[in-house]
């Protein structure tokens, strides 16, 4: 397993952020993981009593969080931190945002119950899976998306401004700004004016 890693002189974190593969149960990176947990529990447990402490546990938890976000709990990361989520941007119950690569959300975003955001790739041939490598590829989404309640947003995907992505839609290739696309693979099958 440390034949990977001969001469990388880097953390784990910065091989896993420059997505290169990594080891997740690096103890640095299982540290950062439970400290999400943490923060994500906060946030649920405080949600109905106390918005406004609820929302600072959020802030603590995300990269950045714009003016207006509201995110329905339960919310499940794995870090948190690299996550990015533009002003008046709502997600509904439920969303799992794997941010081992950053997740950049835009403004006016909506997010339906049980999205998933996936960066975690792994690798097909069995010896580095065996050797529990993974690595990741960014998600980015545009200003003013709609994301339908159940989607899956894979690996590497970005998703243009305006667009509407269907409920239960698997997302694996990029999405053009202005569409409406449904399936599993989503497919386009309309522009929006």
């Amino acid at each position: 397993m440390t034949d990977h890693f001969a001469g990388d002189d880097r953390t784990m974190r910065e091989r896993m952020l420059a997505g290169d593969y990594y080891l997740a149960d690096d103890p640095e990176l299982e540290a950062l993981m439970a400290r999400a947990a943490v923060l994500a529990e906060r946030y649920r447990a405080e949600f109905t009593e106390d918005y406004a402490a609820a929302r600072k546990h959020l802030e603590e938890l995300l990269g950045e969080v714009g003016e207006g976000v509201f995110i329905r709990p339960p919310l499940y990361v794995d870090y948190g931190s690299n996550i990015r989520i533009g002003a008046r941007s709502f997600a509904n119950y439920g969303l799992v945002a794997l941010d081992v690569a950053p997740i950049v959300i835009g403004e006016d975003v909506q997010i339906g119950p049980n999205v998933q955001l996936l960066t975690p790739t792994h690798p097909v041939e069995p010896g580095p899976r065996r050797d529990k490598l993974e690595a990741a590829k960014s998600i980015a989404i545009g200003d003013n998306v709609w994301i339908g309640g159940g989607a899956i947003v894979c690996p590497g995907v970005t998703i243009g401004e305006n667009t509407v992505v269907g409920a239960g839609a698997v997302v694996v290739k990029d999405l053009p700004a202005n569409v409406v696309a449904v399936g599993n693979p989503a497919k386009v099958i309309r522009t929006v004016d």
